[in-house]
């Protein structure tokens, strides 16, 4: 896996343009924020994700799309529980993955941030081979955008507390933290 730093997007990976995303506002990307995602909630492996993020989510399929269907959300990369990485969105781009939040006192932070969803649910163990692929994405983003430290990579829940629980008790941030993140 390459970031190619020209369009920002990876090389080696799989990609799965979303319309859900527009220009990154002049600064430098300095926040790494991990996500949970999982369609239906708690079913993996379907491939709604991608649909969701590329607004063509079948709604009459699950009650819970209807609830859903009118939302415009993306995020840079997706990865699955099989650790197959997606990207969605150009890293020199903003996605749409973090809402309302502040870090550092510092509010809107999909305009400073790169959003990477793991597929999951706050309560269900992460596989793997998903950390294997976060900890080898995570190296490649720190290397390409050093501005996000140690201390700049965070939960969704962290940006957005009260309104957020991603990625959950389930994650283990330790394993993360001692195998790739660059001090």
């Amino acid at each position: 896996m390459q970031l190619d730093h020209a369009t920002g997007w990876c090389r080696g990976i799989r990609h799965c343009p979303s319309p859900n995303f527009n220009q990154r506002p002049d600064g430098e990307i300095s926040l790494l924020v991990i996500h949970n995602i999982s369609l239906p909630p708690g079913c993996f492996g379907t491939g709604k994700v991608q649909e969701f993020f590329q607004n063509c989510l079948p709604v009459d399929e699950h009650p819970f799309f209807q609830e859903i269907a009118a939302l415009q959300v993306s995020a840079h990369f997706l990865i699955e529980r099989d650790g197959a990485i997606t990207q969605f969105v150009s890293c020199l781009d903003r996605a749409w993955h973090a809402g309302v939040s502040c870090f550092d006192r510092r509010v809107n932070c999909n305009d400073f941030s790169l959003g990477i969803e793991l597929e999951g649910a706050d309560e269900t163990p992460y596989s793997d081979e998903q950390y294997d692929s976060l900890i080898s994405l995570s190296k490649l983003l720190q290397q390409a955008y050093p501005a996000i430290t140690a201390e700049r990579v965070c939960g969704h829940s962290d940006i957005a507390p009260g309104r957020k629980t991603d990625p959950g008790p389930s994650f283990d941030w330790q394993r993360l933290r001692t195998a790739s993140i660059i001090a």
